[in-house]
């Protein structure tokens, strides 16, 4: 079963508690990554998915301290079904021998899909005040993306090999 999510209809509780889902699936996926691949030492991939998975969670708290301001305990409204791989990367993408630079890689990807996705939303959402938040929250996956391929261009040499080429 697909479900949809009508943008024009979203008020602003409705969209602080979509955003705050997204939020929760990606440092969902991001702690899952990390699990899975397992700790190798410092800057490993899974490093990158903890990394990934804090910024995830401070951001979602953002939200929700925002949400229980405006909204008190207002029980939520919209289902998590209708988010499904906003923000999260995709199932099945991490490696056990993933390099640093892929796992960051598959991190600027996913803040990419983020960007286009209240982007692509913006055009659609009627209430100024969903449009006001979508905006910002736009923008700032552009500043995540820039912060992203800045941790790149400050990889250590061999950052790019998959432990399957190294010796160990």
């Amino acid at each position: 079963m697909s479900v949809t999510l009508d943008f024009s209809k979203l008020d602003l509780m409705d969209a602080l508690d979509l955003a705050i889902l997204i939020e929760v699936e990606a440092r969902d996926r991001y702690e899952t990554f990390a699990e899975q691949i397992g700790h190798r030492g410092d800057g490993d991939a899974a490093s990158v998915f903890d990394l990934m998975a804090r910024a995830e969670a401070k951001h979602g708290e953002q939200l929700g301290e925002q949400r229980q301001a405006l909204f008190g305990d207002k029980p939520v409204r919209v289902s998590s079904a209708v988010i499904f791989n906003v923000e999260a990367p995709e199932f099945g993408a991490p490696r056990w021998d993933m390099s640093p630079l892929k796992a960051f890689r598959l991190a600027l990807s996913s803040e990419e899909k983020a960007f286009a996705f209240y982007d692509k939303a913006l055009k659609h959402v009627t209430d100024p005040s969903v449009s006001k938040l979508f905006a910002e929250l736009r923008d700032e996956e552009t500043e995540h993306v820039r912060m992203i391929k800045d941790a790149i261009a400050a990889l250590p040499p061999g950052s790019d090999e998959d432990l399957e080429n190294l010796d160990l």
